[in-house]
């Protein structure tokens, strides 16, 4: 199920939505199923693109996934969206991404802001990267249910 009622996620202000909150799509919603069930992604080339500020899943030299950056200070990395294209997703290829650009991260000796609700939800379900976020900026946290 995809409904994009049953998840709520709050922005903060630097995300300059009015209300702190933002809509998600259907696109997302079918990722943040995934990152919920975690499969295991077929083999892919992971590539960290500094000059575009994308990490990249690449398949047969095609780039099938991507979670754009922002460097922020010498110390935080800001995740802004994890994209898949749609014959590659249910397959695992954002839960992995995700997976390889917060151990990168983590070797780089940095933080993150996460502006992306797939990462939020990804780590939600795996708490051993929860020290990866900004205490200072941690960015979008999930919110109320509203009626």
């Amino acid at each position: 199920m995809t409904d994009a009622t049953r998840y709520h996620f709050e922005y903060p202000d630097e995300a300059a939505y009015p209300d702190e909150k933002g809509a998600l799509g259907q696109d997302q919603t079918v990722l943040i199923d995934e990152v919920t069930d975690d499969p295991r992604a077929p083999a892919f080339d992971f590539v960290n693109d500094k000059k575009t500020g994308i990490y990249e899943a690449i398949v047969g030299g095609t780039e099938i996934a991507g979670l754009p950056y922002n460097i922020a200070g010498d110390d935080r990395v800001v995740l802004l969206a994890t994209s898949v294209f749609p014959e590659f997703r249910k397959q695992g290829f954002a839960t992995e991404l995700i997976r390889r650009v917060l151990n990168d991260v983590r070797g780089q000796g940095k933080t993150v802001t996460i502006m992306c609700p797939i990462v939020r939800t990804f780590i939600e379900h795996n708490p051993e990267y929860a020290d990866l976020i900004d205490p200072k900026h941690p960015g979008v946290s999930r919110g109320s249910r509203r009626s």
